[in-house]
């Protein structure tokens, strides 16, 4: 299912019975390692992260109603080059060895704790209602804009303004939807100020 997600497809969608996200991550990537697709735990993280980019999380409550809980994005960490090399400008050899120390810090946290995903709630079901809590990301703003008519990226582009106050700007001189625009602000609502989906 993983690989068949990252070549030629334009969506996959399959059902998974895990309680939270990266429970959903840690076992599609077990089921990797076990099928021998993949031996490395990292390596096969990866490929789960590249390919999940939304959780519909379903639950049945005790009284029998099924409803949605939440939908989470997935947000896969690029790797940033975030070494110095301020140590040429040092006089001293301390200050040489301290910059070291810095860039080896940097190093060994890449290789031991390296964040491979963050995810987060893009809507949640709070007392009856749907609540939306955090922002799509900009690189699946993008690409759901791409899949989308004109009058639906016209609806869309109303939507996120209207309840994330992110404003989408469309350039005259281009005919392509996905490269004429760009997104103008950003504004991210902090806090828990519940506001219902109507």
């Amino acid at each position: 299912m993983i690989q068949s997600a990252q070549v030629a497809s334009k969506f996959t969608l399959f059902t998974h019975h895990a309680k939270t996200f990266p429970d959903l991550v840690t076992a599609l990537r077990n089921s990797m390692l076990r099928a021998g697709v993949f031996r490395n735990e990292r390596t096969a993280e990866e490929q789960v992260v590249q390919v999940l980019n939304f959780d519909i999380h379903l639950v049945k409550d005790f009284r029998g109603r099924r409803y949605i809980e939440r939908v989470t994005e997935c947000i896969p960490v690029e790797e940033k080059n975030e070494y110095t090399f301020d140590h040429r400008k040092e006089k001293t050899l301390e200050g040489k060895l301290d910059k070291f120390i810095d860039n080896a810090t940097i190093y060994f946290t890449k290789s031991t704790n390296r964040e491979l995903y963050q995810y987060r709630n893009i809507l949640e079901y709070h007392d009856g209602a749907y609540v939306l809590t955090n922002p799509i990301s900009e690189h699946n703003i993008r690409e759901m804009r791409n899949n989308m008519d004109d009058a639906d990226v016209v609806e869309f582009d109303k939507f996120l303004e209207r309840n994330w106050g992110i404003k989408m700007k469309k350039y005259a001189d281009t005919d392509d939807v996905a490269d004429s625009h760009i997104i103008e602000t950003k504004t991210v609502k902090r806090g828990r100020k519940p506001k219902a989906v109507k």
